[in-house]
């Protein structure tokens, strides 16, 4: 899969980050809030089907898997602003990054890499994470699901992401916890470390490191990895 986009490249390096289970572990978060959503519409679920179709999947698959028939898209978009507005009255007041983020966002500055977010998720949820943990300031590019028209693991977002930010692919490091955001990096021509807050290595697609939070990679180690 690619798009061709043209833009001026920037020397810097860049790393992107998914958002839920890599940014902050909200997946736990999501799976009650598609617990109370479901309990509402009387579909059944178990966290099986959560890890085999909720982690890592835009809200138009898991609407239409879970409820086992097809939506329209203006049916999607309501059924989505009832759940996402579940999870985010559940996670604001929980909202805490994965462990050591904040401190390896802080060292990839100072080595001057640029820095983006690459969810699936909507705007305003990653406008509440960003700005709840207050890190919104540490990014360049912040893109969402209303910024694509093809969901991972089509490599749109990580893309774009690169022009937003001004660099070519190789030149990119994707954080991902998801089988369909890993394909979505390796797609787009990207190195991806696997962050392993929702699924075992194994899980996984093939990826250039893995880590179980922060504290097991810094900035040096990005850029021989890209390198």
């Amino acid at each position: 899969m690619s798009l061709n986009i043209a833009y001026k490249e920037s020397d810097n390096f860049a790393v992107v980050f998914d958002m839920d289970g890599v940014i902050a572990d909200t997946n736990p978060y999501h799976a009650k809030a598609f617990e109370a959503f479901f309990d509402r519409y009387k579909v059944n679920y178990t966290q099986e089907a959560f890890e085999q179709h909720m982690y890592g999947k835009h809200n138009s698959y898991i609407m239409q898997h879970f409820f086992g028939r097809p939506f329209s898209p203006q049916e999607i978009a309501t059924l989505e602003a009832e759940k996402e507005g579940l999870f985010r009255e559940i996670y604001k007041a929980v909202a805490t990054p994965v462990f050591g983020l904040v401190d390896f966002l802080r060292d990839l500055q100072r080595h001057d890499f640029l820095l983006g977010v690459a969810t699936s998720a909507p705007r305003a949820n990653m406008n509440l994470v960003l700005d709840t943990l207050g890190i919104r300031d540490l990014f360049q590019s912040t893109l969402s699901s209303e910024d694509v028209s093809l969901h991972k693991p089509h490599p749109e977002v990580y893309l774009k992401s690169a022009e937003a930010l001004h660099v070519s692919a190789h030149r990119v490091m994707v954080f991902e916890d998801s089988y369909s955001g890993v394909t979505a990096g390796t797609a787009a021509g990207m190195a991806v470390t696997g962050v392993l807050t929702s699924h075992k290595k194994e899980e996984l697609p093939p990826c250039a490191a893995y880590i179980r939070d922060y504290r097991d990679i810094d900035a040096p180690t990005v850029k021989s990895l890209l390198k």
